[in-house]
Formats: C-alpha cells, sequence, structure tokens
C-alpha cells in the first residue's frame, strides 16, 4: 500500500482538483489507506462520523435500509468519489449505511486532519461546497427520478450517466438486485427492460457488461421522446 500515487490520485478528484501541489501532499500524508471485502460494511448508520472517503478502486454502495429490510440505495460510487463527507462536515453520525459492492481500496481522511487543512487552505473548503451541492442535485434527480419517470427512462439515464463517465462500454459493477434498489424497481423488471433495450439495438449486455450501442437513441428513451 505504501506505493500507491496518493498525491497524483488526490489531484485528479473533482472534490481535490486545482490545488496547490503543497497541500495535495499534506492532503496524502493524512489519507490512510483501507481495503474492504464485497459485501463488507463500511459504516453504519448512527455510528460516529470521525472521518470521509475516497474510493480509489473499486464500487460502492450508500443505502438506507427500513425496519422490516427493505434497501433503499441513494449513491452508487467509483474510482475518485468521496461518501461520508455531509456528515463530517455537519458534526452528525453518518445518516445512512455504505458497504462494499466489490473488493474495494479507500482512502480514510480524518475529520479533524482534514478541519485543520481547511483552515490553512479555503480553496479546499470551496471544493467541498460544490461536492455537497452536487450531492444535493443527485438527491433531487433521485427523488424525481423515483416518482416521475418510468423504469426504463430511469434505467437509460443511468446507463448515460456511467457511460459518460467510463466510455461506452463498462461493467456494471453489480447484480441485478442492487441495481434494482438503486433505481425503485424488482430485478425482473430491470432484466425485463434491459432485454428490451437490447432488441431495440441500444445496449449489449453480456453479465455485468454494459456496451452502448446507439447513445442517441438511448437518450431518446431517457428523455421519454421513444416508445419504449
Amino acid at each position: 500500500m505504501n506505493s500507491l500515487n496518493k498525491e497524483g490520485f488526490l489531484a485528479q478528484t473533482f472534490l481535490f482538483q486545482g490545488l496547490a501541489p503543497v497541500y495535495l501532499k499534506k492532503l496524502a500524508a493524512i489519507a490512510y489507506p483501507k481495503r474492504y471485502r464485497k459485501g463488507e460494511i463500511i459504516f453504519q448508520e448512527g455510528e460516529k462520523a470521525l472521518g470521509f472517503y475516497l474510493v480509489y478502486e473499486g464500487r460502492v454502495k450508500v443505502f438506507k435500509e427500513s425496519p422490516s429490510g427493505r434497501e433503499q440505495i441513494l449513491h452508487l460510487l467509483g474510482p475518485g468519489e468521496p461518501f461520508g463527507e455531509v456528515a463530517v462536515f455537519s458534526g452528525r453520525d453518518y445518516p445512512a449505511n455504505a458497504a462494499a459492492l466489490t473488493e474495494v481500496l479507500l482512502l480514510y481522511l480524518p475529520r479533524q486532519d482534514f478541519t485543520a487543512l481547511i483552515k490553512e487552505e479555503p480553496a479546499l473548503a470551496l471544493n467541498m461546497l460544490a461536492v455537497l451541492s452536487k450531492r444535493l442535485r443527485q438527491f433531487v434527480s433521485l427523488v424525481e427520478a423515483l416518482s416521475l419517470k418510468e423504469v426504463s427512462e430511469r434505467l437509460a439515464s443511468y446507463l448515460l450517466y456511467r457511460s459518460e463517465k467510463e466510455g461506452p462500454h463498462f461493467d456494471l459493477g453489480m447484480n441485478k438486485g442492487e441495481l434494482a434498489s438503486f433505481l425503485g424497481t424488482s430485478p425482473e423488471t430491470i432484466s425485463r427492460v434491459f432485454g428490451k433495450l437490447a432488441k431495440m439495438g441500444l445496449v449489449e449486455t453480456k453479465g455485468r457488461e454494459i456496451k452502448i450501442l446507439n447513445r442517441e437513441g438511448l437518450s431518446e428513451i431517457a428523455a421519454g421522446l421513444r416508445p419504449f
């Protein structure tokens, strides 16, 4: 783990882009690598938030669980994305659970050390505000999708979002049950929609591997402009 290029990685993240090298070096010094196995809990709702995380490798889900055990995934996160930061800066407990969807390597930044750096470098605070604003927009989009959009539109929107970040061919990084939980539907419905998207020549699937064949057509589905 000592061979990790933490400074180079941090410089490429949305959270820390544009920071002076001297502060990237200080951030790297307080960022501790942590590994988790697939399915392992990273933190639980109500746990004291003593720090936040950045995904270095793998994928993570942030989710809520009802008393009956029903799971609603709030965020699906990949390399370079932070999580747990809201609770850290509000000084409260984690408001949701986080678990590894795959084998993951994370960078953990302790709250006390990070807030001390913010006092030295105000640009860090501005970057954090940008991230929190992005989180709020994501929640608004999630509520809108779950309440107003058809499942086909939700799935198409998510596939487009992933392809923008990772290219037209990517690993979904989760099973259909987890994707269904995130999109507020059932695994059976997700399978049917994937099948129809494939028949329409818009996507190609092989296990968890997804290939976008017709981005324009998929965009029309996402916007509700094409019959499904």
